[in-house]
């Protein structure tokens, strides 16, 4: 999810569909194996066979090598590679880039396959809290973006942590704030409005962050990613009258990466537009921000608001180490192990029992 957090976030919204200039020579980039969804999958595979037969590669990551929605994802999709270079094991062998863990089954798959390149998966690190390794590093390389400034991002929320004292570090604060609204005030639900369309993966990666780390021992708050001002009109309602149970985080941004663009005036007034002729699409938002924010504060709902100056890579890699520390900051305050996804490796342990890749346990 990290991945597709950053290339939503920092890309072109139409990456993918714009020319090579355009993209500055970076290949388009598609995520699969997160889901078994059968259509999904045949899609993409149709997209790659029909695509004027240009190249293509395969970045398949995973610690472990055994969750089966990346494992079956991968098998599918590298006999689909062999099949469109037969005889060319070597240039195979390049196309192929794995991320994982040493003695993995990946990693013992990459070695039959004897690829070039293999990244190092870190050792401990859950998938949630991976985005700043080679998992999300790797892919945001091949767009181009800039990792380098994402990591400095990270260390210097490190060092804020670190350093700053209580009353004015971020990561306490915002931990407190989360903490206390769960277990003083029960606001169980935890709605992160996400005021950019670049940010929903962001979100996504987010709601991933909190359940699994915290969703433990019948506690910790559950996730919703909200798309404003979009999911405004199928939200709203519900936030404003309905039960006092959520904390709304604003996830804004200050500055926008493309210049503002006027309302302008029309003949066609019929929309009674010509009023705000003047006004900008960032003037709307924050009219939209402040308004939505002030009816929140008039039904006595909570919200609390961060920050980015802009979307890029320096400020996305501080709202990620951001996050992950505060995530930890809570499930300590919780009491629980906030590494471990015990409720997960269930799922996972029958999902394989009912296919027969794992004989029942005997408990």
């Amino acid at each position: 999810m990290g991945a597709r957090a950053l290339m939503d976030a920092c890309c072109q919204p139409y990456f993918n569909q714009l020319g090579p200039g355009a993209r500055g020579g970076r290949p388009e980039m598609y995520f699969q194996g997160n889901n078994v969804d059968n259509d999904a999958t045949q899609g993409l595979l149709d997209l790659l066979s029909t695509d004027d037969g240009k190249p293509w590669a395969i970045v398949v990551i995973s610690n472990s090598g055994s969750t089966l929605e990346t494992a079956v994802a991968f098998r599918l999709f590298l006999a689909a590679l062999r099949k469109s270079l037969p005889n060319d094991a070597p240039l195979v062998r390049q196309r192929v880039v794995p991320v994982t863990e040493n003695g993995s089954q990946l990693f013992q798959l990459a070695e039959a396959i004897e690829c070039t390149d293999m990244f190092v998966y870190p050792d401990g690190v859950g998938g949630r809290f991976s985005v700043l390794s080679a998992v999300g590093l790797l892919p945001a390389a091949i767009l181009g973006l800039d990792v380098v400034k994402m990591l400095e991002g990270a260390a210097a929320m490190n060092a804020h942590f670190r350093t700053a004292p209580v009353a004015e570090n971020i990561v306490l604060q915002y931990a407190g704030v989360c903490h206390l609204m769960d277990t003083k005030h029960a606001a169980t639900i935890r709605v992160l409005s996400v005021w950019s369309n670049a940010l929903e993966t962001v979100g996504l990666w987010y709601d991933q962050l909190l359940a699994e780390s915290l969703g433990k021992e019948q506690q910790g708050a559950t996730p919703i990613t909200a798309v404003n001002t979009r999911d405004l009109h199928s939200r709203a309602q519900q936030h404003q009258e309905g039960r006092k149970d959520k904390l709304h985080t604003n996830l804004i941004v200050d500055q926008w990466r493309t210049d503002p663009m006027h309302v302008g005036h029309s003949d066609l007034d019929q929309d009674q537009l010509n009023k705000i002729e003047d006004k900008t699409l960032p003037d709307i938002m924050q009219a939209a921000i402040t308004g939505t924010c002030q009816a929140y504060r008039t039904g006595g709902r909570p919200t609390a608001d961060l920050h980015l100056p802009e979307i890029n890579e320096y400020y996305l890699g501080q709202f990620f180490q951001m996050m992950m520390l505060a995530t930890v900051v809570e499930g300590r305050l919780l009491g629980v192990n906030p590494y471990g996804q015990p409720g997960v490796e269930l799922y996972k342990s029958n999902m394989r029992q009912i296919l027969g890749l794992e004989e029942p346990s005997s408990e």
